[in-house]
């Protein structure tokens, strides 16, 4: 996990990201987890946003593949990609292979239109197309961002879609018992679907910090405070299975949601 502390220049949190994935990968990661807007982050969001904002195949995001290609380590990565004719991004997730590959993307599906804040203003919700997730080191990671925390629909789709590890990359936003909600839903997350499950906020002072790795059983067994700093954590799927032996929940289930539906469009 880097929890990393992004400002509005790109090259200087490109230049942290380097620090960070070097640091991860001499301690043997596998896979590297950055907030979201790690690549540019402003507080208040406003439209310089949309400005910075680049496609998946630009400049940024070619760096992020050359990195993970040189420390051979996959790298999920908060970036804002651009929208070809339109006034707003994405706020996307971007996972690049340790070969250098772009294995997937996850655009977040719920913005952050609470607290006083107006994420839709700038940014364009992803249209969900099914769970998001990809394989590394034999652990099947499911993907979704921060907000998305707090709606346990997609929590859920990512273990009907076989997660044994799901990653948030979260810009946690300070306010009354944030901290509190971040680390409850965090814990209820993983509980509710026997997986473990990676949180990893933006530092302070713009965000909470306190980036958590929680095992199926809701033990935090990882966790950074609040500096900007790298947590290196070993998930063993093993753990995922003897969990849903004692607690089969997800077996025990009288329902499951089939679909989802977009209760609002913007």
């Amino acid at each position: 996990m880097g929890q990393i502390d992004s400002t509005a220049d790109k090259a200087d949190n490109l230049e942290k990201v380097h620090r960070m994935t070097a640091q991860a990968a001499s301690e043997g990661a596998h896979l590297v987890v950055f907030p979201e807007y790690t690549m540019y982050q402003s507080k208040p969001l406003d439209l310089s946003s949309v400005a910075a904002a680049e496609p998946l195949d630009g400049p940024f995001c070619t760096a992020v593949r050359t990195l993970a290609a040189e420390r051979r380590v996959a790298i999920a990565i908060g970036v804002l990609e651009e929208i070809p004719g339109e006034d707003r991004a994405y706020n996307t997730i971007f996972i690049a292979g340790p070969d250098g590959s772009h294995v997937t993307e996850y655009r977040k599906l719920h913005l952050y239109d609470a607290f006083g804040d107006r994420e839709s203003d700038i940014l364009r919700p992803g249209e969900h197309c099914g769970a998001v997730t990809f394989e590394i080191a034999g652990v099947t990671v499911g993907v979704m961002t921060c907000y998305d925390l707090r709606f346990p629909e997609i929590a859920r789709s990512l273990a009907d879609a076989g997660a044994e590890l799901a990653i948030l990359p979260a810009s946690w936003t300070p306010g009354p018992r944030k901290e509190d909600h971040w680390e409850v839903l965090t814990r209820a997350r993983a509980i509710e679907n026997t997986y473990f499950l990676a949180s990893v906020s933006q530092a302070p002072p713009i965000s909470t910090g306190g980036s958590l790795l929680v095992d199926p059983m809701g033990t935090v067994v990882g966790e950074i405070g609040e500096n900007a700093g790298v947590g290196t954590y070993t998930v063993d799927p093993a753990r995922v299975s003897q969990v849903r032996q004692k607690n089969p929940c997800l077996e025990n289930r009288r329902f499951a949601i089939s679909a989802l539906e977009a209760a609002v469009t913007r």
